[in-house]
């Protein structure tokens, strides 16, 4: 008995159909005005009559077009969504096409050749709807099937994206028929509403995606299963890509559709940077192609002979470039592609990694592990266009952070060096042999490199002395500083006051509160005090309301004055401002002494609420958790390095500004690169890759750089390539090192490496990452071949 259940569209796809729907009204009123003008170019007398008969009966009848066209894409959508037992059977071969009229045949074959000229011009937005839909559709099929026959139930064919151009090419045709009779102007309509709609159809594609990523539904890609009876273990290593002596059977390796995380919006790898789930989908023979090259390497840990593949020469550098697999198999990996842009993906991939193999700042031993990435590359370039068009992506990141850490080894013969290669060669290693389809494995790997990165930079400062604890410490210090200044300033806002002196007490006079309690505790008498001097020097410039309250505060003066002193010499307070602060409070006292008739009830309240903010507990270091982490205020040289004596400036390589020759020229860096911009990274064809990009010098280089990578510094009159190996939680001081066999440590106040990066005595070791780097090369060598 045939199962009359209605089917209704799943609620992502009835807005994506609407987007379709819009996309036809709009190019309805664009094909009605091109007609015209179209008509008034045109110089053929007959062409011009059929130009202007198109346009008088679509604009007249444009809602009876609309109408048909709605109906027709509905019904279309509907039947491809629907599951397949609920079809009738179609005419499946040329002998019977005696049951298909002539004008049906004539239909299908024009909604063909409109999706052909639509998928060239919009081939990136259709690939990654695709996976999108597949989605949808998959998890409707399986609730659908799992409703009516038990969850057991399943689909047998994958399903096709039901807003592809061939559905909305007939239902275009379908509309242009309701239109009018006359062939001729039927003709002219359907070629006019197509060109219209075909324009539009790339931007109404990227519109949907974003509608679909933003409700949380993630592509379905590919993956891999081995069929029952085969082993997951590697194979021993034929000397030779051989299939047949690869000692795998490749016959057990089979696509499937995997949509399982595909509304799973609480998976971990969803949620990381944006992506998750798998990396689009891929054709099945080409993935399979794909799978059984990376078999050979996970048998052999990445040291198999590929035939056809030896090591390549760079002819300018004479440097050994490593076996270039995508190369090598070219043809193969074409023939199984489905077309030209997958062959020109193929191609720009294998002159990637010719590039990054060949580059002079990747160590080689970087870049034999990087080269074994190259199918998964190619893997996520066929599949994702994001790898392209974001800068972000976690496989490109991935690439360059292997090639950037690598690049800020100086030996690999030594202990550290070969313990970050044995990283690298597990982490490579797991890509290789694992589900390289999906996006969360390269997130989860990425973060395991950043982190033994950070721990073997962190165990090297530590070995070296204790310039971490020593800056974590000081920068407490600082920490507290201005947790106090911006208590202090709260509780003084109210109160009327010059506003140098309020920024005095609070910025300064808090530093001799908290100096005096660390070295004689917070209830010592030197602290009360101060406490009672800060107080005083606060009311003293509050005019004196009675003769009593003058002469009370002339003789207190001298013993004011010299608290402040006692003070400032206790946090040397440079003597340069101690004289502008002074030349400012005299005539503040001189102004305070004019009678203006201020009540002594208000002067007293006055004092008790000062008394108040300066009798408030200092906050302690178990503050800080609970304390904001921001920027810490800019503060002279003089104020931020006074936390270190000279021994422990000393020990720490601490650079005082002073130092530094700030009106000298700085010489030439004979080995900088020039910086690359936008346009040296973009090829045409594939989509350009969006987000700025990282900054590799100037004043906007102090916010980005990173621990453990290399960075170029001008001191002691030349250039020293140095590596960032400690940054305080604040970002308050840098540690850098420097050296092979005997390190040598340079630390850095915040405000220090500001100045050497705005000057252009500090810039990144790599003129851009990587990926950016050999981009731009192998575009000049398409360039160059085309």
């Amino acid at each position: 008995m045939r199962d009359h259940t209605v089917f209704h569209l799943p609620a992502p796809l009835e807005a994506a159909v609407k987007r379709v729907k819009h996309a036809a009204r709009a190019a309805v009123e664009q094909t009605v005005e091109s007609l015209g003008l179209s008509a008034l170019s045109s110089n053929n007398m007959f062409q011009r009559d059929g130009l202007l008969a198109a346009q008088f009966e679509l604009n007249r009848k444009s809602a009876i077009f609309i109408l048909a066209f709605d109906e027709a894409f509905d019904s279309r959508v509907r039947r491809e969504c629907a599951p397949r037992s609920s079809l009738d059977a179609e005419p499946s071969n040329w002998n019977q096409l005696s049951l298909v009229e002539h004008r049906e045949l004539e239909i299908k074959v024009a909604a063909e050749r409109f999706a052909l000229e639509v998928a060239h011009s919009c081939e990136w937005e259709l690939r990654e709807l695709d996976g999108y839909v597949a989605t949808i559709l998959s998890h409707s099929a399986r609730s659908l099937s799992d409703a009516a026959h038990g969850p057991t139930a399943t689909t047998a064919e994958a399903p096709r994206n039901p807003v592809r151009p061939e559905v909305i090419g007939l239902a275009l045709i379908r509309g242009a028929d309701r239109v009018t009779e006359r062939e001729e102007v039927r003709k002219v309509l359907v070629s006019e509403l197509g060109r219209s709609l075909a324009a539009t159809l790339g931007a109404t594609y990227q519109a949907i995606v974003a509608d679909l990523r933003n409700a949380g539904i993630r592509p379905a890609g590919m993956s891999v299963r081995t069929t029952e009876g085969h082993a997951a273990q590697p194979p021993s290593a034929p000397s030779q890509f051989d299939p047949s002596s690869s000692g795998v059977s490749t016959s057990g390796i089979e696509s499937r559709s995997d949509t399982r995380s595909g509304f799973d919006r609480a998976s971990p790898s969803g949620r990381s940077s944006g992506y998750g789930g798998a990396l689009g989908q891929v054709e099945a023979g080409l993935m399979n192609l794909i799978r059984r090259l990376a078999v050979v390497d996970v048998a052999t840990g990445g040291g198999a002979t590929w035939s056809g593949a030896g090591e390549a020469i760079d002819t300018m550098t004479g440097r050994a470039m490593g076996p270039n697999v995508i190369r090598a198999h070219r043809d193969e990996l074409r023939a199984a592609s489905r077309g030209a842009l997958d062959h020109m993906i193929i191609d720009v991939i294998g002159s990637l990694f010719d590039q990054i193999m060949s580059d002079p700042k990747v160590p080689p031993q970087m870049a034999r592990q990087i080269a074994r990435l190259q199918l998964p590359v190619l893997r996520a370039a066929l599949g994702d266009p994001s790898f392209f068009s974001s800068r972000r992506h976690p496989v490109r990141r991935f690439i360059n952070r292997i090639g950037s850490l690598g690049a800020a080894v100086d030996d690999f013969s030594d202990v550290n060096g070969q313990r970050f290669l044995a990283k690298v060669r597990e982490l490579v290693q797991s890509i290789v042999e694992g589900d390289f389809e999906q996006i969360g494995l390269y997130e989860s790997k990425l973060s395991a490199l950043e982190h033994f990165a950070s721990e073997q930079a962190s165990a090297e400062i530590a070995a070296q002395g204790d310039a971490a604890s020593l800056l974590a410490e000081r920068e407490d210090q600082l920490r507290l500083r201005r947790l106090y200044a911006q208590q202090l300033q709260g509780m003084l806002k109210g109160i009327s006051a010059p506003e140098f002196l309020r920024e005095f007490v609070a910025q300064v006079w808090s530093q001799v509160l908290l100096k005096a309690a660390a070295a004689d505790g917070a209830d010592s008498a030197r602290v009360k005090r101060l406490r009672q001097a800060g107080s005083e020097l606060f009311m003293s410039v509050q005019h004196k309301a009675t003769p009593a309250q003058r002469k009370t505060f002339l003789a207190e003066l001298p013993k004011l004055m010299q608290a402040l002193n006692e003070g400032l010499d206790l946090i040397a307070w440079p003597d340069a401002e101690r004289r502008t602060f002074f030349g400012q409070l005299l005539p503040a006292h001189a102004e305070a002494l004019k009678n203006t008739g201020t009540r002594t009830l208000d002067f007293n309240l006055m004092a008790k609420q000062v008394e108040g903010a300066m009798d408030r507990p200092l906050p302690q270091r178990i503050d800080l958790k609970t304390a904001p982490m921001g920027d810490l205020p800019t503060l002279s040289d003089a104020i931020v390095t006074s936390p270190f004596s000279a021994a422990e400036a000393q020990a720490i390589g601490l650079v005082r500004e002073t130092a530094v020759d700030w009106n000298g020229k700085v010489d030439i860096d004979l080995d900088a690169e020039p910086e690359l911009k936008a346009v040296d990274i973009d090829i045409a064809g594939l989509p350009a890759a969006s987000g700025p990009i990282e900054p590799t010098q100037g004043k906007s280089l102090a916010d980005h750089v990173q621990i453990g990578l290399a960075y170029q510094m001008h001191l002691e009159g030349a250039w020293q390539k140095v590596r960032l190996s400690h940054v305080s939680p604040a970002r308050t001081f840098y540690v850098f090192s420097r050296g092979q066999k005997h390190k040598q440590t340079i630390s850095l106040t915040h405000r220090m490496l500001v100045r050497l990066c705005e000057t252009g005595r500090m810039r990144a070791f790599e003129s851009a990452y990587l990926i950016e780097r050999a981009t731009a090369r192998a575009r000049r060598q398409l360039a160059s071949m085309g």
